[in-house]
């Protein structure tokens, strides 16, 4: 499992939420990557912070009139290909 930062784990959920907006799917691909409770808490926090929002009951989506989608920093970047 990646050893990441806070910043790095919410642009790389936001990132993978781009590539997978079904929550299932999302948190099944992240899973290879980090701990499943990091990956609810992150979720739970960028929905707080209106960074993403819930779209129906299993559907995730960036909130990019309401944030910019960060950059995807050049470490993340293979972590994402491979999701």
């Amino acid at each position: 499992m990646a050893d990441l930062t806070f910043n790095e784990r919410m642009i790389l959920i936001q990132h993978a939420i781009k590539k997978y907006e079904n929550e299932a799917v999302l948190i099944e691909k992240l899973k290879s990557v980090l701990p499943e409770k990091d990956i609810q808490r992150s979720l739970d926090t960028l929905i707080g912070t209106q960074r993403v929002r819930r779209i129906g009951p299993d559907i995730l989506q960036n909130n990019e009139s309401h944030t910019e989608l960060p950059d995807l920093p050049e470490n993340l970047k293979s972590l994402i290909e491979n999701l």
